[in-house]
């Protein structure tokens, strides 16, 4: 081989490092939800209003977290809202700020669940990572005061 080959060939590497990287594969598309459901989800609180007897609204702040196809949220479990869902799981979200008032105009339908333990247990698990250390706190002075089975998860999808 004579010398400029072999810088050549030693020189290759560097260039290939040196441009920019092109994306070889391409994962399947995960059916997503819509934006709006994405963007809902994606912020820092959420009003989540259920619906009384009488078709009354009634919205409330709360922390949630994306999860595949469905919104989390995470609440204690003897709360109105909980009994609001049993009885009708017709729900609407919006985002917001901690006291409830509402950002932008999107307002998204859904339906929500009420969870089991197992999976109100991956419902914490989740918002917990989203929130950090505020949320490994409050999570963890929630189970001190009212046992795992003081609160549950809910988890919302979009009608």
């Amino acid at each position: 081989m004579r010398y400029r080959q072999v810088v050549s060939l030693l020189a290759a590497p560097r260039q290939l490092l040196d441009r920019p990287r092109r994306i070889l594969y391409t994962p399947p598309r995960v059916v997503r939800m819509s934006n709006e459901f994405d963007e809902v989800g994606k912020a820092q609180y959420v009003s989540l209003t259920t619906f009384r007897k009488d078709g009354t609204p009634v919205a409330t702040p709360l922390w949630a977290a994306l999860d595949g196809k469905q919104l989390l949220i995470w609440t204690v479990t003897d709360s109105w809202k909980v009994k609001r869902i049993k009885r009708n799981a017709d729900v609407t979200i919006q985002a917001c700020d901690i006291r409830g008032k509402l950002k932008g105009d999107t307002v998204v339908k859904g339906h929500a669940v009420l969870l089991d333990s197992k999976a109100t247990e991956h419902a914490r698990s989740v918002i917990q990572k989203k929130y950090g250390i505020m949320g490994f706190l409050t999570m963890k002075a929630s189970l001190l005061r009212r046992g795992k089975d003081g609160t549950i998860g809910i988890a919302v999808t979009e009608a």
